[in-house]
């Protein structure tokens, strides 16, 4: 069958929108031929700076006929509806429909139809232009030609069906089968009559690498093999290569060198100078990991002389941005962090939450009282929490905000602060993402959960929560920091105290309180699911109250191996049924059966022994909750297994809803005793299953 090829070629699409492109115009394209009635086969999709491709093979070259069935009123309906059921399916007379007969409803008329197939490039050709005039870009332009919005303007559309252009204007602009290659090492242009054709011209005298994966594996080996020809080693950045992937459509990686005398620099500054505004790649000295002199372009001609006038601009051109970096570096080494904190009265944190040095003050406050349950010194803590934030007002961070916290610490040092106090200052930002580290020493501890703690109360305070998928402040994101914090570094805090103890400063009250813990809650859960764990059994956990989010995830983990295990399935189940028995009768009765268990009216045997068992495993339960050891509480209570299977299904099984109204009540009284003894490591009413 027949293959379509597609190529929007236009000027230079953002590096950062190319990816995403080549997959929306890849779904749109599958997705309007599937829905015009033809199939496609495996398809290709490419991009680059200027080109956005797609390939469908075997696509049929026609779709197929449709016949369609229109169901009409029963034989002998009143003449007015068999003519409107006439107009509406197109017959001229209801001899041409065919009749229908169902046992219930009897005989029926019945219009069919056959809407032919069209053939592919009519289809092809509506749906393109529909495509591109409708792609969705996150920033757009008018091309001048018309009313077309594109990212960039669209130069050329290449639409080949079976070898052949499929012919359509937009705004202008016609589909052919011509595109262009490299500007400089081979710009054709090229017809091409295919996929197949294309990839070999543009591949070949084209001077293009099509595909981001022929590019990402050739910038990146390429560049670990310049490096290790001089006995240097790549600083890999993840990030940097996808957006140079984006960049170049024929990379050719050249290692430049730079002044030694900048690497005096903190390195961060060296690297992020490189990176943000020059694209360039780090490089380090294996035997040391220090910063090398040296930085890796990727350029995007191949130059006669191998790159080496290349080499000499670019660094021209970091030698001036690292000047700037060295400029502001010693300026503020003169000024000095305890002078730039009061800086931090001129700017405002949140109006209704004060100036940031308003939230200093309490952060400070909230370190100093956190820091003995972290194990951290409360004069240090306290110290690293008014300097954090001050290097928020420095030159450097001014001029690169990705450094805060990373340059204070630098400025700390560089005052004599203590190295506890500095790396405190780098890692209260901590963590800034799923797949950042926390902070791990104690005082960075302190300082990193009061300052989201703070936060977060505040907002609660003022009452501005997340709403939806909307979270301006990244609250979400602090609280999920505190939770992984927390667990992380095995730090018992309880929650609804240091949330008070946050609080302080604020107007504040218990319902605030609670809407924190839950939304805390959800955090955890998130945290857990990720981790494996069902979300049924972290409700079952937080139904009890606990704000202790160390002991929540031991309860969570211990219950989770309990109910995988037999005793735990069974024991479910018996509570299960036990909670359903109660249910039923406190609702009939209206009142809850909650009174002491008598003895002396326990008349079966099961009865007798679930008693006993009740009593020995609260006990055995009891006693291991208090040394927070929750497997052992676990295991107590698959004593019950057996007396409960016993109760309900053994030879001795026991009627619940005796005769005896005293006996009933006394038998709900102990199924109550049940569901509150199992009821103390979790609640089972949570449990799915």
């Amino acid at each position: 069958m027949p293959d379509l090829l597609l190529e929007l070629f236009s000027e230079e699409i953002p590096a950062r929108m190319q990816a995403k492109a080549e997959k929306d115009l890849a779904d749109a394209v599958v997705k309007g031929l599937q829905e015009a009635g033809l199939s496609v086969g495996d398809t290709v999709s490419m991009s680059g700076p200027r080109r956005l491709v797609v390939a469908c093979q075997d696509v049929p070259a026609r779709s197929d006929d449709v016949v369609e069935e229109r169901k009409g009123p029963k034989v002998g309906a009143p003449d007015q509806a068999v003519q409107g059921f006439l107009r509406g399916a197109g017959l001229s007379s209801i001899d041409q429909a065919d009749v229908r007969s169902d046992p219930k409803k009897g005989d029926f008329y019945v219009a069919t139809r056959t809407i032919p197939g069209r053939e592919a490039s009519d289809i092809i050709a509506e749906l393109i232009p529909n495509i591109v005039r409708n792609f969705h870009w996150p920033k757009s332009m008018r091309t001048g030609r018309g009313e077309l919005r594109w990212v960039r303007p669209l130069q050329r559309i290449i639409c080949v069906f079976d070898g052949a252009v499929v012919p359509f204007e937009i705004d202008g602009l016609a589909s052919g089968n011509e595109t262009e290659g490299h500007r400089v090492h081979g710009r054709g242009p090229f017809k091409v009559t295919g996929l197949e054709d294309y990839t070999k011209q543009l591949g070949g005298p084209g001077h293009v690498v099509l595909t981001r994966d022929d590019r990402r594996s050739k910038i990146e080996a390429d560049a670990k093999a310049v490096c290790a020809a001089s006995g240097l080693e790549l600083v890999e950045d993840k990030s940097l290569l996808e957006e140079v992937v984006g960049l170049a459509e024929w990379p050719v990686v050249i290692l430049g060198e730079m002044d030694p005398a900048f690497l005096e620099l903190p390195p961060e500054v060296i690297q992020l100078s490189m990176r943000t505004h020059q694209k360039y790649f780090a490089v380090r000295d294996p035997k040391t990991g220090a910063l090398a002199p040296n930085f890796v372009v990727v350029a995007n001609v191949d130059a006669t002389d191998g790159g080496a006038a290349i080499a000499a601009g670019n660094r021209k051109v970091l030698s001036a941005r690292l000047e700037d970096g060295r400029f502001f570096w010693e300026n503020d080494k003169k000024t000095g962090l305890e002078a730039m904190a009061p800086k931090l009265a001129r700017i405002d944190f949140k109006k209704e939450l004060g100036t940031i040095a308003d939230k200093v003050e309490r952060v400070a406050a909230l370190a100093r009282e956190l820091a003995p349950a972290v194990g951290a010194d409360a004069d240090l803590a306290e110290r690293a929490a008014r300097l954090a934030k001050a290097d928020l007002v420095s030159e450097m961070v001014y001029e690169f905000p990705e450094l805060q916290g990373v340059m204070g610490r630098y400025y700390a040092l560089e005052a004599d602060e203590d190295a506890r106090i500095a790396d405190a200052i780098r890692d209260h930002y901590k963590p800034q993402g799923p797949s950042d580290a926390v902070p791990r020493e104690p005082v960075g501890i302190a300082v990193a959960l009061a300052d989201k703690l703070d936060t977060l109360v505040g907002f609660w305070a003022i009452d501005e929560k997340p709403t939806g998928s909307k979270d301006p402040f990244a609250l979400r994101r602090a609280a999920l920091g505190v939770v992984r914090i927390v667990l992380e570094n095995d730090s018992r805090l309880p929650l609804n105290a240091i949330f008070d103890a946050a609080a302080r400063t604020f107007e504040w009250s218990d319902a605030k309180r609670d809407d924190l813990a839950n939304f805390f809650a959800d955090r955890l859960k998130q945290y857990l699911r990720d981790q494996g764990q069902r979300h049924d059994l972290i409700d079952a956990v937080f139904a009890l109250g606990e704000d202790d989010l160390v002991l929540i995830v031991k309860r969570v983990e211990a219950l989770a191996a309990f109910l995988d295990s037999e005793d735990g399935a069974n024991l479910l189940a018996g509570y299960k049924r036990a909670a359903n028995i109660l249910r039923a009768e406190e609702k009939k009765d209206k009142r809850a059966f909650e009174g002491a268990v008598d003895e002396a009216l326990l008349e079966a045997k099961a009865e007798k022994a679930l008693f006993t068992a009740i009593s020995d495993s609260t006990s055995a339960a009891q006693a291991a909750l208090a040394i927070e050891d929750f497997a052992a509480a676990m295991s107590a209570l698959a004593g019950l297994r057996g007396p409960v299977d016993a109760f309900f299904d053994g030879p001795d099984s026991v009627m619940v809803n005796a005769d005896d109204a005293q006996v009933r009540e006394n038998r709900l009284n102990l199924l109550n005793k049940m569901r509150a003894a199992i009821g103390t490591v979790a609640d089972f009413s949570k449990i799915e299953g």
